[in-house]
């Protein structure tokens, strides 16, 4: 969440992580003004965390388009997500010089949509792959005959196809309020979202609460405990069996841990927000503190697009494998041609 100078007409506030200058129709706070580190610290770091996840989500790609044996339902979502990660890494730096620029928008106007409606829809797409990994592996190991059916490659591709569907439905919004205006009083053009009224705004951010945090949140919650009881209350035989189910439970942890980490900060802020449109929450020092929340929290998000490589896959026995049957594969390749 990047933040312009409160000193601008008082119903801009506050610059989201996907791109929106939200009308938040609180409290005018004169003299307000953003931190030297806005401009400076949070560019460099939108790029590192761009270059890290492009990286990453790239060879993740790879090793799934080049590897010879077709993808599981597990690997057709992790490829999906990965997609999804990569494009939203490749919408980043533009991101990074508007920052840069103290929030003064340094590209053409339709720029303005693509890129934060790229973010937009991304971001909404990559969380809820991470619902379908969850939902995938709790009827792996919870229900692992009676719902096998819905783990066939086509019903995974076609609940590939309905995120993506979902994704671009949350990023209308952008669409149609996204926009560059001039404003003398800051002598800047952000790229910002201009809602007709609060009562637009308000239902949209709820809808962003309800969709992008509070159900994804309870279905991998669910799923992770489910399968953590699962795994309690299964009869081991064998250490080698025991040795990997501990890891599945770890991972299926870790992953849970870090997307709570990574994004429910920034919805909690998001919340106090709806409240102070509602104004159930009041003063120009709420509002300080909500927008600094906001800068801070909404670069955990982003940085789960560079978690998910390194949780999902590439700590994964089997994404490890593949790898090394590649590389060994073009190795003996390499030799032969030699």
């Amino acid at each position: 969440m990047a933040l312009l100078p409160t000193s601008i007409p008082a119903n801009f506030t506050t610059v989201a992580l996907s791109g929106d200058l939200n009308s938040t129709h609180g409290p005018h706070c004169p003299g307000a003004k953003s931190a030297e580190w806005h401009y400076t610290v949070l560019p460099v770091y939108i790029l590192l965390v761009s270059v890290l996840g492009m990286v990453l989500n790239a060879f993740v790609l790879m090793v799934f388009c080049f590897h010879k044996k077709a993808c599981t339902v597990a690997e057709i979502y992790l490829s999906n997500m990965a997609i999804a990660d990569l494009v939203l890494m490749t919408c980043l730096p533009f991101w990074a010089v508007y920052a840069a620029k103290k929030f003064n928008w340094p590209f053409h106007t339709p720029l303005c949509t693509l890129i934060t409606f790229s973010i937009k829809v991304n971001i909404h797409c990559s969380i809820f792959f991470l619902v379908l990994i969850s939902i995938d592996r709790f009827l792996a190991l919870v229900h692992p005959l009676s719902h096998g059916r819905m783990r066939r490659p086509k019903c995974a591709k076609l609940a590939c196809v309905l995120v993506w569907g979902f994704g671009l439905l949350m990023g209308v919004p952008t669409l149609v309020y996204r926009k560059v205006a001039h404003f003398e009083e800051i002598n800047s053009s952000p790229c910002y979202l201009d809602y007709p009224n609060t009562h637009v705004q308000l239902a949209f951010d709820v809808m962003q609460i309800i969709f992008g945090f509070i159900i994804p949140v309870s279905v991998i919650s669910f799923c992770t405990f489910m399968i953590i009881k699962a795994l309690q209350n299964r009869s081991i035989d064998g250490l080698n069996i025991r040795q990997t189910e501990q890891k599945a439970t770890t991972l299926v942890l870790a992953v849970l841990l870090a997307f709570m980490i990574c994004w429910v900060p920034l919805y909690l802020t998001m919340i106090s927000r709806t409240l102070v449109q509602l104004q159930l929450l009041e003063g120009c020092d709420v509002l300080a503190i909500i927008n600094t929340c906001g800068q801070v929290f909404s670069y955990f998000g982003i940085f789960n697009s560079v978690l998910n490589p390194i949780l999902y896959v590439i700590v994964g026995k089997n994404f490890q494998k593949k790898v090394r049957e590649l590389f060994k594969r073009w190795s003996c390749g390499g030799k032969t041609i030699i």
